[in-house]
Protein backbone atom coordinates (compact mmCIF):
# COMPACT_ATOMS: atom_id res chain seq x y z
CA UNK A 1 0.00 0.00 0.00
CA UNK A 2 0.98 3.63 -0.41
CA UNK A 3 3.10 5.52 -3.13
CA UNK A 4 5.13 4.45 -5.60
CA UNK A 5 8.80 5.47 -4.36
CA UNK A 6 10.41 7.91 -6.61
CA UNK A 7 13.70 6.30 -5.52
CA UNK A 8 13.31 3.23 -7.40
CA UNK A 9 14.40 5.21 -10.51
CA UNK A 10 17.87 4.51 -8.65
CA UNK A 11 17.79 0.68 -10.06
CA UNK A 12 19.17 1.32 -12.85
CA UNK A 13 19.93 -2.20 -13.78
CA UNK A 14 16.48 -3.05 -13.52
CA UNK A 15 14.56 -4.73 -16.77
CA UNK A 16 11.27 -5.27 -14.87
CA UNK A 17 8.75 -3.66 -12.42
CA UNK A 18 6.51 -5.45 -11.34
CA UNK A 19 3.86 -4.26 -8.78
CA UNK A 20 0.06 -4.82 -9.67
CA UNK A 21 -2.30 -6.24 -7.25
CA UNK A 22 -0.47 -4.10 -4.23
CA UNK A 23 -3.22 -1.15 -3.42
CA UNK A 24 -0.68 1.47 -4.32
CA UNK A 25 -1.59 4.89 -4.46
CA UNK A 26 -0.89 8.34 -5.64
CA UNK A 27 0.13 9.38 -8.75
CA UNK A 28 3.29 7.41 -11.11
CA UNK A 29 6.43 8.81 -10.36
CA UNK A 30 8.37 10.90 -13.31
CA UNK A 31 11.01 9.33 -12.39
CA UNK A 32 10.32 6.16 -13.98
CA UNK A 33 11.22 7.37 -16.89
CA UNK A 34 14.88 7.50 -16.19
CA UNK A 35 15.10 3.63 -16.13
CA UNK A 36 16.46 2.87 -19.20
CA UNK A 37 16.74 -0.75 -19.22
CA UNK A 38 13.03 -1.42 -17.99
CA UNK A 39 11.52 -3.36 -20.11
CA UNK A 40 8.37 -4.21 -18.77
CA UNK A 41 6.13 -1.96 -16.18
CA UNK A 42 3.09 -3.70 -14.47
CA UNK A 43 1.19 -1.35 -12.54
CA UNK A 44 -2.18 -2.72 -13.11
CA UNK A 45 -4.84 -3.62 -10.39
CA UNK A 46 -4.05 -0.52 -7.99
CA UNK A 47 -4.96 2.84 -6.61
CA UNK A 48 -3.20 4.83 -8.61
CA UNK A 49 -4.65 8.83 -9.89
CA UNK A 50 -2.94 11.36 -11.97
CA UNK A 51 -2.04 11.27 -15.85
CA UNK A 52 0.35 8.87 -17.25
CA UNK A 53 3.62 10.80 -17.13
CA UNK A 54 4.96 12.21 -20.20
CA UNK A 55 8.49 10.51 -19.13
CA UNK A 56 7.35 7.01 -19.40
CA UNK A 57 7.85 7.76 -23.30
CA UNK A 58 11.88 7.71 -22.17
CA UNK A 59 11.77 4.15 -21.85
CA UNK A 60 12.93 2.55 -25.36
CA UNK A 61 13.73 -0.45 -24.49
CA UNK A 62 10.04 -1.17 -23.01
CA UNK A 63 7.86 -3.64 -24.41
CA UNK A 64 4.96 -4.40 -21.86
CA UNK A 65 3.29 -1.23 -20.15
CA UNK A 66 0.55 -2.66 -17.89
CA UNK A 67 -1.63 -0.09 -16.55
CA UNK A 68 -5.26 -0.95 -16.22
CA UNK A 69 -7.63 -1.01 -13.48
CA UNK A 70 -6.55 2.54 -11.82
CA UNK A 71 -7.96 5.51 -11.25
CA UNK A 72 -5.81 7.65 -13.99
CA UNK A 73 -7.67 10.56 -15.48
CA UNK A 74 -6.10 13.13 -18.24
CA UNK A 75 -5.20 12.26 -22.18
CA UNK A 76 -2.41 9.96 -23.07
CA UNK A 77 0.54 10.93 -23.33
CA UNK A 78 1.69 11.43 -27.38
CA UNK A 79 5.25 10.44 -26.16
CA UNK A 80 3.84 6.93 -25.71
CA UNK A 81 4.10 6.46 -29.60
CA UNK A 82 7.80 6.95 -28.90
CA UNK A 83 8.14 3.71 -27.52
CA UNK A 84 9.15 1.60 -30.52
CA UNK A 85 9.49 -1.57 -28.90
CA UNK A 86 6.00 -1.67 -27.27
CA UNK A 87 4.25 -5.02 -27.89
CA UNK A 88 1.59 -4.73 -25.05
CA UNK A 89 -0.29 -1.86 -23.76
CA UNK A 90 -3.04 -2.39 -21.81
CA UNK A 91 -4.90 0.73 -20.12
CA UNK A 92 -8.48 -0.09 -19.54
CA UNK A 93 -9.85 0.47 -16.14
CA UNK A 94 -9.03 3.71 -16.25
CA UNK A 95 -11.01 7.65 -16.76
CA UNK A 96 -8.72 9.17 -19.50
CA UNK A 97 -10.03 12.07 -21.47
CA UNK A 98 -12.31 10.88 -24.47
CA UNK A 99 -10.61 13.71 -26.72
Amino acid sequence: TGPIPPELQKLQALMGLYLDFNQLTGPIPTELGNMKLLNSLMLANNQLTGQIPSELGNLQKLDILQLENNQLTGQIPTEVQNLELLQSLTLDGNAFDSN
